[in-house]
C-alpha cells in the first residue's frame, strides 16, 4: 500500500505492507487525513537522525475494515486520535495527560497518509469516535484538531457546561487553527474575536461571523500566531489580571514574556498542547452536532500530490490541506 515518509528532508510516497492485526484493535482504511501545522513544523526542522523516526499525519477519517473488539464494528466511519494516556502516572492525576509519558509514545501506525493503518485497543477505548453520515470527510477529520482548541478553553478556566457569556476573549493568529479556535469558544458561548496581521484571514473570520474590536480589551488572549511578536499584541489587549493562553511554538525561543508583566498586572500565562480523551469526545459530538461548522474550510488533494499540499501549506496558498486517500 501507499504511505507517506519523510526522507532525505522530502514528503515522499513509498510502498510498505498493509498492517496486519497481531493484537487487539482495528485496521482502518483511510479515507483522508488532514494536514497539520505540527506535520510542518516536523518536516521544516527535521535533520537526518531524527527523520527516520517522524510520524506524518493524524488528523485522520477512515472505515473500519478489520477488528476484534466489541467498540466498533466493520463499515462504522470514525475520526480519531492518534495518542491516549496512561490515566495512572502523577500527570494524569493531575490532568496533565499530554504530559504522560504512555501519551508521547503511542501513536497510529504507520502514519496517518497511509491506504490502511492500524489502532490498538486503547485507541478504540479512548481516541476512535463514530461520525455522522450528514458531515463530509473532510469535516469529520476536524475532531483532533478541534479537540486540541478544546483543551486550551478548558485550560482558559472555562466549562462547556457553564454560562460563559461574560466572558470575552481574543485569538491572535487565524490560519486554520486560530479558526477552529474562535469556533470552539463560540461554541463554549465566550464572546470571541480574532486579530491577525493578514487582511485575508481577517475577511474570512470576518465571514464566518468573527469580528475585531480594537477599543476593546479582552479577559482572556489565545496566542495561535508562531510568531514572537504576538506576545506584544497579547499584552496589549488583556485586561489587568487576565490569562494568556500559549497554543503555538515560535523560531526565535529567545523571546518570552517580561518578568515584570505578569507580576505587577497579575497575569497568568498558561500554556496548552495536546488534547485528552474527553476532549475527543466532546469535539466529535460538537462535530455531529453541527455545533461547530467547518464546511467548506479545506482545499483537497491526492496522497500523490501531498509534497504539493505541503509547498502550498508552507506558503500560504491554502487555508488548511485535506489529503484524500
Amino acid at each position: 500500500m501507499k504511505s507517506a515518509k519523510l526522507k532525505d528532508g522530502k514528503v515522499k510516497i513509498i510502498d510498505v505492507e498493509i498492517p496486519k492485526l497481531t493484537s487487539k484493535g482495528a485496521i482502518i482504511k483511510v479515507l483522508g487525513c488532514g494536514l497539520c501545522g505540527s506535520d510542518l513544523v516536523k518536516i521544516k526542522h527535521a535533520t537526518p537522525e531524527t527523520e527516520k523516526n517522524i510520524v506524518l499525519g493524524h488528523e485522520v477519517v477512515g472505515i473500519i475494515k478489520e477488528i476484534n473488539t466489541d467498540d466498533f464494528k466493520i463499515g462504522d466511519i470514525v475520526a480519531l486520535g492518534h495518542h491516549y494516556p496512561c490515566f495512572n502516572c502523577e500527570y494524569c492525576k493531575n490532568g496533565s495527560y499530554s504530559m504522560c509519558r504512555a501519551f508521547k509514545k503511542t501513536n497510529i501506525y504507520p502514519s496517518g497518509f497511509s491506504e490502511y493503518i492500524k489502532v490498538d485497543e486503547n485507541h478504540l477505548k479512548y481516541t476512535v469516535y463514530k461520525m455522522s453520515d450528514d458531515l463530509k470527510d473532510d469535516e469529520k477529520a476536524f475532531v483532533e484538531p478541534l479537540s486540541c482548541c478544546i483543551r486550551a478553553v478548558e485550560r482558559a478556566g472555562f466549562n462547556y457546561n457553564n454560562d460563559n457569556s461574560n466572558f470575552s476573549a481574543l485569538v491572535i493568529g487565524l490560519g486554520s487553527i486560530g479558526l477552529l479556535m474562535m469556533k470552539a469558544l463560540s461554541a463554549f458561548k465566550v464572546k470571541v474575536f480574532g486579530l491577525d496581521i493578514n487582511p485575508k484571514r481577517m475577511e474570512i473570520a470576518k465571514n464566518h461571523g468573527f469580528s475585531f474590536d480594537d477599543n476593546k480589551k479582552y479577559d482572556t488572549v489565545f496566542l495561535t500566531a508562531g510568531n514572537s511578536k504576538a506576545i506584544e499584541t497579547a499584552l496589549k489587549y488583556v485586561i489587568d489580571g487576565g490569562k494568556i493562553i500559549v497554543f503555538s511554538s515560535v523560531e526565535d525561543d529567545f523571546k518570552g514574556f517580561n518578568n515584570n508583566d505578569i507580576y505587577y498586572r497579575e497575569l497568568s500565562v498558561i500554556a496548552s498542547y495536546s488534547p485528552s480523551p474527553s476532549d475527543l469526545r466532546l469535539s466529535a459530538e460538537l462535530l455531529n452536532k453541527g455545533i461547530v461548522n467547518v464546511k467548506g474550510l479545506s482545499t483537497i488533494y491526492s496522497l500523490d500530490n501531498l509534497a504539493q499540499a505541503v509547498d502550498d501549506s508552507f506558503s500560504n496558498k491554502v487555508f488548511k490541506a485535506y489529503i484524500k486517500i
